[in-house]
């Protein structure tokens, strides 16, 4: 493999399964991703915006994937993505805010469900490289994770103008320490040592791996560096937000299917086998409605898609537990209701990423029902 660095964590490390989770913030419109294109319900109740039979990329004779979604059918067909349908939480306001938040914190609890698990993890993911947030600021999720960093890109993981004197000096001087301070400190300067060689070779994504040159792809693209430069990361977070999709949603949305889909298609190209022990999670905080609205948009709703890449994914397949879209079976004002809990997915990523899990601990007051995820 290419652009390795030249130094390495222990070898037990270098099979660490790393968990990526990426957040659609304001509401992704699980209907136009995933249509459910067999259900006449749908149809009928989105005459302007549905997604045709003719035009959706089939999955499994029922559910179709948005045409603006192309680079994720291959990985669909190929077995190692799993499609969700009707997820997400018990909230019910329809508050951006709250249900983010709700999501995010794993229920009403303090800290975060991704901090709780690197936090009571059999083995503590606490390497200055075990957590990275890409963007400006950790989320909700990582609140009380033993460590966490928050980069844009690996240029910003450093001491600013420090010359190799002054780090060899602060190496020694931390040699010198016992307890955690230095055994922290230690750990953080190997990290810089790992990262400076990263930086120091070019990047090339494998496999004609093409990203967008926008946030998402550039984020998507410093995680692949992380991965395959065996730094010890274990989880990394990005956002893709802009979702609110109340007017003419095509106009809206549609750029960003395919900013998600492109994303995601290099991704895994560039990865290739290192998708073994890497597992993607794509989650929202709400769906929208199921009629659309006079503005050719959708409004807040409930249920919305998960989506789960990765390696030894049971995929090719939609989960849902799928009650139609008539009158009586939505939920308030006109709302696919969430039949699976977001927790059940997560709970089940969790286990597969660390057998010891304590899900009581991560998801508190919560009856965990771990999906049939992984093969």
């Amino acid at each position: 493999m290419t652009n390795m660095p030249k130094t390495y964590l222990n070898d037990s490390d270098r099979t660490e399964r790393t968990l990526v989770v990426i957040f659609l913030r304001g509401g992704a419109d699980g209907l136009s991703l995933v249509p459910p294109i067999g259900d006449d319900g749908y149809h009928n109740a989105r005459s302007r915006i549905a997604v045709g039979e003719k035009e959706a990329f089939p999955l499994d004779g029922f559910f179709g994937l948005h045409p603006r979604m192309a680079e994720l059918k291959p990985i669909y067909d190929a077995g190692e993505m799993l499609v969700v349908h009707a997820a997400g939480s018990e909230d019910s306001t329809r508050s951006h805010f709250e249900a983010q938040d709700l999501m995010e914190h794993g229920g009403p609890v303090a800290g975060g469900w991704l901090g709780r698990f690197l936090r009571y993890r059999s083995r503590p993911a606490d390497g200055a490289l075990a957590t990275v947030a890409i963007g400006k600021t950790l989320p909700e999720a990582l609140r009380g994770a033993p460590s966490g960093t928050a980069i844009q890109s690996l240029d910003d993981f450093g001491f600013a103008e420090a010359d190799e004197t002054f780090t060899r000096e602060l190496s020694r001087l931390y040699e010198r320490e016992s307890g955690e301070l230095g055994r922290t400190a230690r750990d953080t300067l190997a990290a810089l040592e790992r990262i400076q060689n990263l930086r120091g070779a070019a990047y090339l994504p494998r496999h004609g791996a093409e990203y967008p040159n926008d946030e998402f792809g550039r984020g998507l693209l410093q995680i692949a560096r992380l991965i395959k430069g065996r730094v010890g990361l274990e989880s990394a977070t990005l956002d893709l937000g802009g979702w609110d999709s109340h007017l003419t949603q095509e106009t809206l949305m549609n750029p960003l299917m395919t900013t998600l889909s492109i994303g995601l298609g290099a991704f895994h190209r560039d990865l290739g086998r290192e998708m073994d022990r890497t597992t993607v999670v794509v989650m929202t905080e709400f769906g929208r409605r199921v009629r659309e609205n006079s503005a050719f948009g959708t409004d807040h709703g409930r249920g919305s898609v998960m989506f789960v890449l990765g390696g030894g994914i049971r995929g090719g397949r939609v989960h849902a537990d799928w009650k139609g879209l008539q009158d009586e079976v939505l939920e308030g004002p006109g709302d696919l209701p969430v039949t699976t809990n977001y927790r059940d997915v997560l709970a089940a990523v969790l286990s597969k990423h660390d057998e010891g899990a304590d899900l009581k601990r991560i998801f508190p007051d919560y009856e965990v029902r771990p999906l049939h995820v992984y093969a």
